[in-house]
């Protein structure tokens, strides 16, 4: 929401989606509460146009309305609200479509990631995605303790609410939204924006994961999502703005746009880990794939790749096998930086490289034969 005022005109896509729960996060009736918000008022340009997609049952078509907003040159905001889900094999965040049930989720519901690999070719600062979303005790809990991560290369704001026996939340995040749009005097910025909305909301704290920006005081969630959070022990460091919550100061460091610092304070608690745990330990490894996240952020998925690459040969190194989730994810997540890679030479060295690991990590069904392909593609690509 509103990125930029400058004379481009802007682009809105609005996406809702119910799973066929028992009992849905309500999202459908969402829609029209948002195409009562002027375009303009809506993205926060002069002038704009919105696209919706209204419980949409297929992953191709919110793809392809997905890669014809990313085309618009001008500010873009992407809307998206429903019940976030995994994937029990692979274990990615996919959004649960109007088909979407348990067992279909890898082939009825929208890879999250989709929604990265098609915006990362935007130029920065022009793209923003606001999430309503519900999620179950794991899922919920893998976010909150950064284990999943729903950061790409956008600017992101939103809530994420447990959705359990004991919580059964609604779109308030959303209602909010709408209802600031069209009865404020005048446009709030982004960031006021979203945090007016939390309030105005009222969500339980204890149950809800913010998105983006920094918290207002009274709703700062216990962490952040912008970096994993680590698997053993915070590792032992003389870095003493970081040494009580490491992963919160990077995180914050990050985001305020001090990648140097963000980087240094994450390589720091690296040496230390190699000092104290060796260089082949899942110690170093973790810390290697906190660089990794910060490379993404920075906008350099050809060192995000290669991090992760790096990650998961030293955790195979310290005998976590192929099988173990951590090595699945960090091949998963060089995968999906590998696609955001546009450089030709890039591409053909991060996907030999990758193509090995994936012989031991072979992902899911067809992984290994993409990799295959793109560089295939690229090789014909490349002929006089």
């Amino acid at each position: 929401m509103g990125i930029s005022t400058g004379e481009q005109p802007g682009y809105a896509l609005l996406i809702t989606a119910e799973a066929p729960a028992r009992h849905p996060f309500a999202v459908n009736g969402l829609l029209p509460q948002l195409a009562a918000v002027p375009p303009a008022r809506l993205v926060g340009t002069s002038s704009a146009s919105v696209m919706q997609l209204a419980n949409p049952d297929d992953p191709n078509t919110v793809l392809t309305t997905l890669r014809t907003a990313a085309a618009v040159e001008g500010p873009l905001l992407v809307y998206v609200a429903g019940q976030l889900v995994v994937d029990h094999r692979q274990h990615l965040l996919h959004l649960a479509l109007a088909r979407t049930t348990a067992r279909t989720v890898r082939y009825t519901a929208l890879p999250w990631h989709w929604i990265g690999a098609e915006l990362h070719r935007r130029p920065p600062g022009t793209t923003t995605v606001v999430a309503d979303l519900a999620a179950d005790t794991d899922v919920w809990q893998a976010l909150v303790h950064q284990e999943q991560t729903l950061a790409g290369p956008f600017a992101l704001y939103g809530t994420v609410q447990l959705q359990d026996r004991r919580h059964s939340p609604s779109p308030a995040y959303t209602h909010a939204l709408a209802h600031i749009l069209r009865t404020a005097p005048t446009r709030p910025s982004t960031e006021q924006l979203h945090h007016q909305a939390v309030r105005a909301a009222a969500v339980d704290p204890a149950a809800t994961l913010l998105l983006g920006g920094q918290p207002p005081v009274d709703q700062a969630p216990q962490t952040d999502v912008d970096v994993p959070a680590p698997r053993t022990e915070p590792v032992p460091t003389t870095t003493a703005a970081a040494e009580d919550n490491p992963h919160r100061v990077i995180s914050e460091a990050s985001r305020a746009g001090r990648h140097g610092e963000a980087a240094a304070i994450a390589a720091s608690y690296e040496q230390a880990a190699l000092r104290e745990h060796g260089a082949q330990s899942a110690e170093v490894a973790h810390w290697i794939e906190v660089r990794a996240f910060l490379a993404l952020q920075e906008g350099t998925p050809d060192r995000a790749c290669q991090l992760w690459l790096q990650a998961a040969v030293v955790r195979l190194t310290a005998d976590q096998h192929p099988e173990h989730p951590a090595v699945a994810e960090a091949v998963d997540r060089a995968h999906g930086a590998w696609h955001l890679v546009s450089d030709p030479a890039r591409i053909r060295e991060l996907g030999i490289e990758l193509l090995s690991l994936r012989t031991q990590v072979p992902g899911k069904s067809g992984a290994r034969a993409d990799v295959q392909t793109r560089l295939a593609n690229l090789s014909r690509a490349l002929r006089p």
